[in-house]
């Protein structure tokens, strides 16, 4: 923390009391050090490690600029004032949720434009008109072709998280996009790194601009504590994983694909932890039932792929675990930022199988990370001190039984024709007559349709039917280790209370 104040650094009035009212009353170092350059206009480039308090160096100026000397007039449709890129969607929520009560000021307008979802609603808003738009590049170029957004107008442009945007491969949109923008604008870029191209953007877009580089960029956090605990099979990794996660704190749970994700959320959830996941399978609904569920603390584990990796911003996550080690060091240092963030404590823990120790330490080099592996079991000391007091066993709600077959008992206009249809024509030859998806009588094996107490045979068409079978998933959470617990189980030594007090984190 910083002695100085935002008042000093020159934020105004509004903007103070809102961030005070936010709880936040003094400013981060990457803050300290634009502001006083952002809030007179000039183009910055950031750099600070993953949780620095980037989002809060570029709103302040930017609603402050625009709430006060820049932006008079009637607000127009479709053409915002201010623009943010972000690379996930989740990041862009991040980014309008800490924006809103800054603009809130101002009476500036903040509005979310990603994909995932039905535009119908973003171009609502922005038809209805919009100071400052935050979007992921691909469905604001979408927006862009239809006509519905245009940037003209806009005269502040920030670009989060270059780096990881050109990790996705965004940067030909994002150069299209940043081409549209008013060259006189202002813009700030943060990112971690400059490699991949970033270097480009900055030598095309930004004039003048001011380096602030706040740590190296893969410098760890001060306060978090790495741990790499080394174990025997899948089978220990099983039971270490499940240990960890029973603990009574905010945790999260990273996995490299999605399909493992969702696995050990719900083997978890069996097993009376309450877990839920996050990834690319899941609709935008989904995600934010999710993280409202982990953020209000209704749920204490996520369980997530990279896309958690940044801009998932929960106060007082106490442990990561990488449950799979990720494949690159970025990646590590992200995962590892959502835990002591804002000057917070916190762990990070690695579970390494022993076919990974090679990669996992290289890996680490490359992070600068410098920790000793422990070979541990689910129930060593070093376990249990980090996993702490045990919360209590939540039993799982039953699942509804998916129909097999085509089953149930659907009560829709067409089945209930049917039915009455099958009721008309009672039996043949003793067994109940089949009705085919038209509503007539469906045609036999041969193709005929079916005979009469009689002998005779109804006409009617025969459409075949679709069942389908039900898909079978191989390979369990974790990278092959069974992650299904019996319901109302927990795996060996998770049951038992474990009351130690936290670790204090190395300074």
């Amino acid at each position: 923390m910083s002695e100085k104040t935002f008042s000093v650094l020159g934020v105004p009035a509004p903007l103070v009391a809102a961030l005070t009212a936010a709880g936040i009353d003094s400013p981060f170092p990457i803050q300290v050090d634009t502001l006083p350059d952002t809030l007179s206009g000039r183009d910055v480039l950031g750099r600070g490690k993953t949780g620095s308090g980037k989002t809060l160096a570029f709103s302040i100026p930017m609603v402050a600029r625009l709430g006060g000397t820049l932006a008079g007039g009637r607000r127009r449709p479709g053409r915002p004032l201010g623009l943010v890129l972000a690379p996930t969607r989740e990041l862009a929520t991040q980014i309008t949720n800490t924006m809103v009560p800054l603009a809130d000021a101002y009476d500036l307008r903040v509005t979310t434009i990603f994909g995932g979802i039905s535009q119908a609603r973003q171009v609502a808003a922005l038809k209805a008109g919009v100071d400052i738009v935050v979007a992921t590049p691909g469905r604001l170029e979408d927006l862009m072709k239809q006509g519905f957004l245009h940037l003209d107008a806009i005269e502040i442009t920030v670009l989060d998280e270059a780096d990881h945007m050109a990790d996705l491969g965004f940067l030909p949109i994002v150069t299209k996009i940043l081409k549209a923008t008013p060259t006189g604008g202002q813009r700030l870029l943060f990112s971690a790194t400059l490699d991949n191209g970033v270097d480009k953007l900055v030598n095309q877009f930004l004039h003048n601009e001011v380096l602030h580089s706040v740590d190296e960029a893969n410098s760890p956090v001060a306060q978090m504590t790495h741990h790499v605990f080394e174990t025997s099979g899948n089978d220990a990794k099983k039971d270490l994983v499940y240990k960890l996660a029973s603990g009574t704190g905010r945790r999260i749970l990273f996995m490299r694909t999605k399909h493992h994700a969702k696995k050990l959320a719900k083997a978890l959830t069996d097993a009376g932890i309450p877990a839920v996941d996050l990834h690319g399978n899941l609709s935008q609904p989904q995600r934010d039932r999710n993280l409202a569920a982990f953020g209000e603390g209704n749920v204490k584990v996520l369980v997530a792929t990279d896309v958690a990796a940044r801009g998932v911003h929960v106060d007082n996550v106490e442990l990561v675990i990488h449950v799979d080690p990720p494949m690159e060091h970025k990646a590590y240092l992200h995962r590892s930022g959502r835990t002591a963030r804002a000057g917070a404590e916190g762990d990070v823990v690695t579970i390494c199988l022993p076919t990974q120790q090679k990669d996992l330490a290289s890996l680490l080099k490359k992070a600068d990370i410098q920790v000793v592996p422990q070979k541990v079991t689910a129930n060593s000391p070093e376990v249990l001190e980090l996993t702490g007091e045990i919360a209590e066993y939540v039993k799982p709600q039953p699942r509804e039984a998916k129909p097999q077959g085509g089953g149930g008992n659907s009560n829709g206009k067409n089945a209930q024709r049917k039915r009455a249809l099958r009721e008309a024509a009672g039996t043949v030859n003793g067994r109940p007559l089949r009705v085919g998806r038209d509503g007539q009588p469906a045609r036999d094996r041969s193709g005929r349709p079916p005979a009469n107490e009689n002998g005779t045979r109804r006409t009617g068409a025969n459409k075949p039917s679709t069942n389908g079978g039900a898909r079978s998933y191989g390979s369990a959470a974790g990278g092959g280790q069974r992650a299904a617990a019996s319901a109302g189980s927990r795996p060996a030594g998770a049951g038992q209370r474990q009351r130690s007090a936290r670790p204090k984190a190395n300074q």
